[in-house]
């Protein structure tokens, strides 16, 4: 984790609610499992995390994602979120907390939303003896929303007793890992990773099919979801492309030194470089590269190159290095990491005018060893995804072979 940008967002919200200074006599979180909920419009959404020696590790399915730096004032704490220009601002009374989620922009609050927590308390959802009467578990086609603006995603999930796991994946990424509880023909789901918290719940219509709602801190969208064990999304492999005319993408950008960067440096001529876009804000692209990251270290040797474009909140470079240094520190990330310019589709498509556009953070470009672009694809199915991120590997390991192989 990136020190200089934690402290930054502490500071920000210590002048934001008028604190000057933190005292060695402050009270401190109970080492241990707590149960976080957040308070939205009509519902709560809940979420589990562990504090273990002055760290937060969010607690998500099969996740742990790890928070650092906390900061105390008196009976005050504070937890950074540092990929996300977000904190939790709390105050401890007893052994709870009550406080907001706060997320900044600009050096300005732009939301809160109210949160508390209960130590000890290791169950995300209330308890019930009722079980399951149909299984979630599966393949399903979802849709979240209404009419024209009706998103077609696609969910898997299991379900092992009543705890019900998976993730939902769209055209763009996914929700990254939900946990819940299932029991009769009702279930819940939720997240909160860092960034935004979710929560997701339904009720059986049949035994294949379900309606429910979607909730997030700033609305509540009617989802419905019908079993497919085929359900699958456009192909990811088709939604960018080269334009006529072209075989290969051409950039330079300055990497978090500030020196130039371009496809045509010699450290990349003659290798298969794979170009990964995206920002630190982005979820799925923090996914996408906790993968390249390992998978690169064990390649690398075999004369593959990773370069990230970073596009982030501010098209300020002195900005986006703290962010993108974040990243790749906490990602222990050994390539290069440029910044491309601002976050954004439009931003991306006007930096790679070669292409068509780019549709989705991330967006991988596959370019073999004389400099072409063979294959482009749009959005990542993380490790939350199940067969579909195994899927997604044995198809990335199968071109860079393929691509490697070529003389």
């Amino acid at each position: 984790m990136n020190k200089l940008t934690s402290n930054n967002l502490i500071v920000l919200l210590m002048v934001l609610f008028g604190l000057t200074s933190f005292q060695q006599d402050s009270k401190t979180l109970k080492e241990g499992i707590w149960r976080g909920v957040y308070t939205v419009p009509g519902n709560e959404i809940p979420f589990l995390f562990e504090v273990k020696d002055n760290s937060v590790f969010l607690i998500n399915g099969e996740d742990r994602f790890p928070v650092k730096n906390i900061a105390y004032r008196n009976d005050s704490v504070f937890i950074p979120f540092d990929l996300y220009d977000a904190a939790l601002k709390c105050r401890i009374e007893g052994n709870g907390l009550l406080g907001k989620l706060v997320k900044t922009a600009g050096g300005k609050v732009v939301s809160e939303v109210p949160f508390k927590a209960e130590y000890g308390n290791q169950n995300r959802f209330a308890v019930s003896n009722e079980k399951p009467a149909i299984s979630s578990a599966g393949t399903w086609d979802i849709n979240i929303g209404e009419g024209a603006d009706v998103e077609k995603t696609v969910g898997n999930f299991s379900l092992k007793g009543s705890i019900l796991t998976g993730s939902i994946l769209t055209t763009t990424g996914d929700y990254r890992f939900l946990e819940g509880v299932a029991h009769g023909k009702t279930f819940e789901l939720s997240a909160f990773g860092g960034s935004s918290p979710y929560l997701l719940k339904g009720e059986f219509t049949g035994e294949n099919s379900f309606s429910g709602e979607f909730i997030t801190p700033r609305k509540a969208t009617k989802i419905t979801g019908m079993r497919n064990a085929k359900a699958t999304l456009p192909d990811a492999y088709k939604v960018s492309y080269l334009k006529e005319g072209y075989s290969t993408v051409a950039f330079s950008f300055p990497n978090l030194d500030g020196k130039m960067v371009s496809l045509s440096d010699p450290v990349y001529n003659g290798k298969v470089v794979v170009v990964t876009i995206l920002g630190s804000w982005c979820p799925n692209c923090l996914d996408e590269n906790k993968f390249l990251s390992g998978w690169y270290k064990e390649n690398k040797k075999r004369g593959v190159e990773i370069i990230g474009l970073g596009f982030e909140r501010k098209n300020d470079f002195e900005s986006a290095k703290k962010s993108l240094t974040a990243l790749k520190n906490r990602l222990d990330i050994e390539y290069e990491i440029l910044f491309a310019g601002q976050s954004g589709t439009e931003s991306a498509s006007k930096a790679l005018p070669q292409l068509n556009g780019i549709a989705s953070f991330p967006t991988t470009i596959f370019i073999d060893k004389k400099g072409n672009v063979r294959k482009v694809h749009s959005g990542f199915s993380g490790p939350a995804t199940g067969k579909f991120y195994e899927e997604f590997k044995a198809e990335f390991n199968a071109l860079i072979n393929e691509l490697v192989a070529e003389k």
